[in-house]
């Protein structure tokens, strides 16, 4: 099946930027995240509403879980990665704290 020439040029750039996002998280900063960019989110999904701009929500037992499973090294790189709509990341950068985990503080990358 051929697809139209704008379509694979769209298809060409996504699978970059997935090969990317995934590279990103697996370098990290300088720690090991087994997780793709895109996996990472996905496990985050339940803190949305605690990382939403201005939200006075405070993260459920459910996203310091997900948070917890997560790991440090994948926070970190899902917080210095590329913007993400609707996520506060200083509100993001403080969810282990919030969650009374034991991570190190993530450091924002300078951009």
């Amino acid at each position: 099946m051929k697809l139209p020439h704008c379509h694979d040029k769209a298809f060409v750039y996504f699978v970059v930027m997935m090969l990317i996002m995934s590279v990103m998280v697996r370098q990290g900063q300088g720690h090991t995240c087994s997780n793709t960019f895109f996996s990472a989110l996905v496990q985050l999904l339940p803190c949305r509403t605690a990382v939403s701009p201005f939200s006075p929500i405070p993260p459920s037992e459910t996203c310091c879980n997900a948070i917890k499973t997560l790991g440090q090294p994948c926070l970190c790189v899902l917080v210095n990665g590329p913007p993400i709509s609707g996520v506060d990341r200083s509100m993001a950068l403080q969810l282990p704290d919030k969650c009374a985990t034991n991570f190190d503080p993530c450091e924002l990358a300078r951009k």
